[in-house]
């Protein structure tokens, strides 16, 4: 029915099922951006389908980080006692796409013809560089955050919860439910803001959970964003593309990965420049 970039994706939609592919390719095939896998586009995925649907449940594959996916899209996972089968399943291909489709739904693939070459001696070394940040005896010297700590917290920060207290919204919320003296009501932020200020730190200042990929990326930028419901938040910019920031530059998050410790990786929301 339609293809349009979403959240930095080649995304088809179809009434039944929704295709979203990186738009990268390395010696002629589709690969991963340098901060993207197919959690992060399964979630784009079905971020955009929810506009569309409702989607009760959704089976995910492994290869799929289930819990970040349900904590960045309000999903539940569907689990064996929920019924006999799920009403969307996420599937995942040997190249960087994954589909969003209803159960028993004819799919069919579209040709994108948005294909962006990446440097192959990029791609290697930020590939390269994430295998070892993946590996389950690396811990950082700097921030930890468990995976505990990381789990009890996901769904307030993937999915921009805030807190409304009269005129006054306060994101991330606060441990307590009081906001000014009054009860605080929970919404969701919209995912667009303006650039207030930013800083570009070098690969030697960066902090150390990015030490392995910093020197690759040429360092790391980040904004402080004016949010469209008006708190601000500082976000670390998308590494798959090139920084373009300006004062009142209009960005949208998008959810990407983080860092990894310990084996696993921690997810979360980076800016992206909107290009309309």
């Amino acid at each position: 029915m339609s293809t349009e970039i979403w959240m930095g994706y080649l995304l088809h939609h179809e009434p039944d099922y929704t295709v979203v592919q990186s738009p990268f390719t390395h010696r002629g095939v589709r690969v991963f951006g340098a901060d993207s896998d197919a959690t992060t586009l399964a979630v784009a995925g079905l971020l955009h389908r929810l506009k569309h649907d409702e989607i009760p449940f959704v089976s995910v594959p492994d290869g799929v980080d289930a819990l970040s996916l349900s904590s960045a899209t309000g999903i539940p996972i569907f689990e064996v006692n929920d019924g006999d089968e799920s009403p969307w399943e996420v599937l995942m291909s040997d190249e960087a796409m994954v589909v969003i489709s209803k159960r028993h739904a004819s799919v069919e693939i579209p040709m994108m013809d948005v294909e962006i070459e990446v440097d192959a001696e990029f791609h290697e070394a930020i590939e390269a560089a994430w295998v070892q940040e993946l590996s389950e005896t690396h811990v950082s010297q700097g921030a930890y955050v468990s995976r505990s700590q990381y789990e009890e917290a996901a769904s307030s920060r993937l999915q921009l919860h805030g807190q409304s207290s009269g005129h006054h919204v306060v994101w991330p919320p606060r441990f307590s439910h009081v906001v000014g003296g009054e009860n605080a009501d929970g919404m969701h932020l919209q995912r667009r803001g303006k650039v207030m200020t930013w800083t570009t730190l070098s690969a030697a200042g960066a902090p150390s959970e990015f030490s392995l990929r910093a020197p690759v990326l040429g360092g790391l930028s980040t904004v402080l964003l004016q949010l469209e419901d008006g708190p601000n938040g500082v976000f670390l910019m998308v590494d798959d593309e090139d920084a373009v920031l300006a004062m009142d530059a209009q960005m949208e998050l998008v959810f990407r990965r983080l860092y990894a410790q310990e084996g696993f990786v921690r997810y979360g929301l980076k800016a992206r420049a909107i290009h309309d």
